[in-house]
């Protein structure tokens, strides 16, 4: 095991204090990134004590494959306005942030009043990202886990804790 089901409740609040406080104002929505952030998206706006909307959005890049194709498909697209909100764009773990990259750029051009990242695991790897994710919730190895919504073929994600393949 990785990460405890225990570690990530823990880390989950202190992230919901973190993001609370820095959205005192303004329409903030919550966009997690299908299919792997749904886990860490309902525990986390829970964590958030002001009023929100979420959205997702369904992005494909891995298949079913351990490495990303490189190949960024937007598979379903928030109805969701976007202009004039602060988009706090939710992922399950940033490999190379090359998916990332492209999702932001894509949302960029609809408006938003601003756009951060808020991040379960990041490999720090992220040779494509141009910003590190504002809010984090661990440094992760740089192994191929599942478990608390990430997955491997569409299987592990039920776990309550993060876990490696190796």
């Amino acid at each position: 095991m990785v990460f405890s089901e225990a570690e990530i409740g823990q880390r989950v609040r202190e992230l919901g204090d973190r993001i609370t406080d820095a959205y005192p104002e303004g329409d903030l929505l919550v966009l997690g990134l299908l299919k792997g952030s749904f886990i860490f998206v309902s525990d986390l706006v829970r964590a958030i004590r002001r009023p929100l909307q979420v959205d997702f959005l369904v992005v494909s890049s891995y298949g079913n494959e351990m490495v990303s194709s490189g190949n960024v498909k937007l598979v379903y697209d928030p109805e969701t306005q976007l202009a004039g909100k602060h988009i706090l764009l939710v992922e399950d773990i940033v490999d190379s942030g090359r998916t990332l990259a492209r999702v932001i750029e894509i949302l960029k051009g609809r408006g938003p009043r601003s756009i951060e990242v808020c991040a379960l695991l990041d490999k720090h790897d992220r040779t494509f990202l141009p910003q590190p994710p504002r809010f984090l919730g661990f440094d992760a190895p740089n192994e191929f886990l599942v478990g608390y919504g990430l997955d491997h073929a569409e299987n592990f994600r039920h776990l309550p804790y993060v876990a490696s393949l190796q």
